[in-house]
């Protein structure tokens, strides 16, 4: 969660601007040539409006997903991309690329040449060739006008999708608390379009000098995850790039192609390796870190115990909490505070706009803070009839709500502990918050004997080791070599 507050709501479309691109896509609708295929299709936008597109797209990345923060790795990922981008059918668009500080593991384009990709999926390539492989597929996204067909289809058909819809698919309730236009990025590719961004990919990094094998190698390992490994919110790759069926084998097809004519490129392993080795993995502390149950901001100096078993998920503008298997869940996020009004007002107000009335509630204190401790009920899409324990939090300048939900007929049986963890909200003390770093990536040799078990266990279990032998380019029933150069996870 990050410190400033949701967007506002109350937008349910495009972006801004969008219902004016929208008309003149309709206007300029006609068919053109696709640059990296040759063939004439139907055009729902012009170049200028794809990099308008971009444009706008990119204020909403930077500010719901921010950049990861570390000058070395943008230049570096800006720099591939720049050289693949030049060896494309559209070499004179804007290209952008950038690394944004999100622990889940994908890469996503929009169109007119804004390419993203998450410091999630770093650790889980394995060389600069792997790395060249995923920003060569996004790059075939733009170059072949996936993304604008993409975004043409979503935003033409008025969708209004909401940012906490796409982090966790029950949260809906204050969804216009926190809307977006993100969602039209991480809607599914079809499997053509997937087949074509690799096989452009491939293209594209052989005609840079890497090699393309690293391209089957990258789609292997994102392969073998599964969507909710380690998920932090924004879907993972196979959420948002469907695997057609044969794919690792039909982009080696194009990979013995390209080899005929061009010369074996290189990977720059080593390198790599030396670039990812103290990589943050998982939650940057600057947006919160999940540790367990519990979720603790040094930042915004808080702590809050979520309801023992739920699954924490921290989303860039909400943490959410939900049971496994049931449709109760807790929200937390930064609301903004009108100067001269008191919590209950404000509470109250919020609530209210959110769709829900108040049933009992009054001013509270919360370990000390103050609080507004209410009862609300509604409606949701979907669930139906909902009782709400909600509690709005001053603390720092800054006014936290928490809400548990549940449909009305569980809603009693859940109430206790839904008002305990509203109760554990509680500041943290400078030392405490000092304390709070972040899980890096750390390089080690393997010895004999050693086991993706072992090794895991050694480094305190922050990592499954399952999801440690994918990061390292292996099955989950193989263990590594001995001598093998591995990268694994250390807590901060």
């Amino acid at each position: 969660m990050r410190e400033s507050g949701p967007p506002k709501g109350g937008r349910a479309g495009p972006p801004k601007g969008g219902h004016y691109l929208l008309l003149m896509l309709a206007l300029t609708a006609g068919c053109a040539t696709n640059p990296a295929t040759g063939k004439r299709e139907l055009s729902l936008m012009s170049e200028q409006q794809e990099i308008a597109i971009g444009q706008q797209n990119d204020v909403d990345v930077r500010r719901e997903m921010g950049l990861y923060e570390d000058r070395a790795w943008q230049e570096y990922v800006s720099s591939i991309g720049l050289r693949l981008s030049q060896v494309s059918e559209r070499p004179t668009l804007p290209w952008h690329f950038a690394v944004v500080d999100v622990p889940a593991i994908n890469a996503f384009a929009v169109p007119g040449g804004y390419i993203y990709i998450t410091r999630g999926i770093l650790p889980f390539l394995d060389d600069e060739a792997q790395l060249a492989g995923v920003l060569g597929h996004e790059v075939g996204h733009v170059t072949a006008r996936h993304a604008s067909q993409q975004y043409s289809r979503s935003t033409g058909a008025g969708l209004g999708i909401l940012l906490g819809s796409i982090f966790v698919p029950a949260v809906r309730p204050f969804g216009q608390l926190a809307q977006s236009s993100l969602g039209v990025l991480f809607l599914k590719y079809g499997r053509d379009d997937e087949l074509q961004a690799d096989q452009l990919g491939v293209r594209y990094a052989s005609r840079s000098g890497w090699d393309p094998a690293g391209i089957p190698a990258m789609l292997t390992t994102l392969g073998r995850l599964d969507e909710a490994t380690d998920n932090k919110g924004v879907p993972n790759w196979l959420s948002t790039h469907p695997a057609p069926e044969n794919r690792v084998q039909q982009v080696q097809a194009a990979v013995g192609e390209a080899s005929i004519t061009t010369a074996s490129g290189g990977t720059d392993r080593a390198d790599y390796l030396r670039r990812v080795d103290g990589l943050i993995y998982g939650d940057n502390p600057e947006q919160g870190v999940v540790q367990g149950r519990r979720f603790l901001h040094a930042k915004l100096r808080f702590a809050v115990d979520f309801p023992d078993g739920w699954d924490v998920i921290n989303g860039q503008t909400q943490v959410v909490a939900r049971e496994p298997g049931a449709e109760v869940f807790m929200l937390l996020q930064v609301i903004d505070r009108p100067i001269g009004r008191d919590l209950e007002d404000i509470a109250l107000r919020n609530m209210e706009r959110a769709g829900f009335r108040v049933v009992n509630g009054g001013p509270s204190t919360i370990n000390g803070l103050d609080a507004f401790l209410g009862t609300f009920a509604g409606t949701i899409n979907d669930v139906g009839r909902v009782g709400v324990r909600a509690a709005f939090v001053a603390h720092n300048r800054t006014v936290f709500m928490m809400a548990g939900i549940a449909p009305v007929a569980s809603y009693d049986r859940y109430e206790p502990e839904i008002t305990t963890s509203l109760r554990s909200f509680r500041p943290l003390t400078s030392a405490e918050a000092e304390r709070i770093h972040p899980n890096r990536i750390d390089l080690y040799t393997a010895r004999q004997g050693d086991t993706w078990q072992s090794i895991a266990q050694r480094q305190g279990g922050v990592i499954k080791p399952a999801t440690l032998a994918i990061m390292n380019g292996h099955a989950v029933n193989e263990q590594p070599r001995a001598g093998e150069r591995l990268k694994i996870v250390v807590a901060g």
